[in-house]
């Protein structure tokens, strides 16, 4: 089948993999290369890159609705065009262009976590299952009618950079499936039930603020949530401190949230609003991430000494 691919980061890397591998990609459409890091340098997204090294053709329009892309999306001639994670919103007159119509992966259970960020909030929630679905493109977003659907476990120290590699594994083989049962004309669509729809909303930096005074539970589920970006942070002697990796343990807090209770030679355990949350895995201003135990090394800290319980943005 001949396929238009859409995608930008990593997540649909595996997908263009799977799909290049068993259809004929015309070629691939994701966002613009985009300025990273203190030099701002511009750098080429994930999907990008493969797909050069495949040798399919790579488009960055800047505008998707001024009919130019509309025009040279209906020169490809795509039976089918799939988007995986592609980060920008296509309107009806582009969605008409594949006869076949356009197919999306999206990584959750829908019509749960509807929006741009499914992964991160399945672990806000503490949820032990997600899971993948391949749906049809509409004009509501991620509202589209369902032709696979299949759930994934969540790992109790899965962060958002760990699950995210899992799901476009997972996702990339139902992908490739679905592709098969529309080839065939087997395709079945199954309509979401709307009444039943979450949704989730873009992650910022501020998000990643740790508040103390929540659970060691919730604490934990956040700090997984937001690995690798923007990643959680506290404020201790008055500096960011980054942490990649925590632990909820048992126990009552026997001091105000955001007290050190103990200092253990590989781990800092800190009173939160319910429970003691171990930290693990942290980031000095101007270090690497470390493991706690290193950082104790450097970085001189006591018991009853205090994080801010709300620290300033940085």
């Amino acid at each position: 089948m001949r396929i238009v691919f859409f995608g930008t980061p990593e997540l649909a890397v595996p997908s263009l993999e799977q799909v290049a591998a068993k259809h004929f990609v015309a070629a691939v459409v994701c966002q613009p290369d985009k300025p990273q890091g203190r030099s701002k340098k511009l750098m080429p997204p994930p999907v990008k890159v493969r797909a050069l090294e495949l040798g399919v053709p790579v488009h960055q329009p800047a505008k998707l609705n001024d009919g130019a892309f509309e025009a040279w999306l209906r020169a490809q001639a795509p039976e089918l065009c799939v988007l995986v994670a592609y980060g920008r919103i296509l309107k009806q007159p582009i969605i008409d262009v594949p006869p076949r119509g356009f197919i999306n992966l999206h990584p959750s259970l829908l019509p749960k976590y509807r929006g741009p960020s499914p992964i991160q909030a399945a672990l806000l929630a503490g949820d032990a299952e997600t899971g993948v679905t391949i749906m049809r493109i509409e004009m509501e977003t991620d509202a589209g009618a369902i032709l696979l659907q299949r759930g994934y476990s969540i790992g109790e120290d899965d962060t958002t950079e760990t699950l995210t590699e899992k799901l476009g594994r997972f996702g990339a083989e139902m992908l490739v499936e679905a592709i098969d049962l529309i080839a065939k004309g087997m395709a079945v669509y199954t309509p979401q039930d709307a009444t039943r729809a979450t949704h989730c909303r873009m992650i910022s930096k501020e998000d990643a603020r740790i508040d103390w005074r929540l659970s060691s539970r919730e604490i934990h589920n956040r700090v997984r949530a937001f690995v690798p970006w923007p990643v959680a942070y506290a404020t201790l002697h008055g500096e960011i401190l980054r942490i990649f990796a925590a632990r909820a343990l048992p126990g009552n807090p026997s001091g105000p949230p955001g007290t050190i209770a103990e200092v253990r030679k590989d781990t800092l355990v800190v009173t939160t609003g319910s429970g003691l949350l171990a930290i693990d895995r942290v980031q000095a201003p101007g270090k690497r991430p470390m493991t706690t135990a290193e950082f104790l090394r450097g970085y001189p800290v006591a018991p009853g000494e205090s994080f801010e319980v709300q620290p300033p943005c940085p």
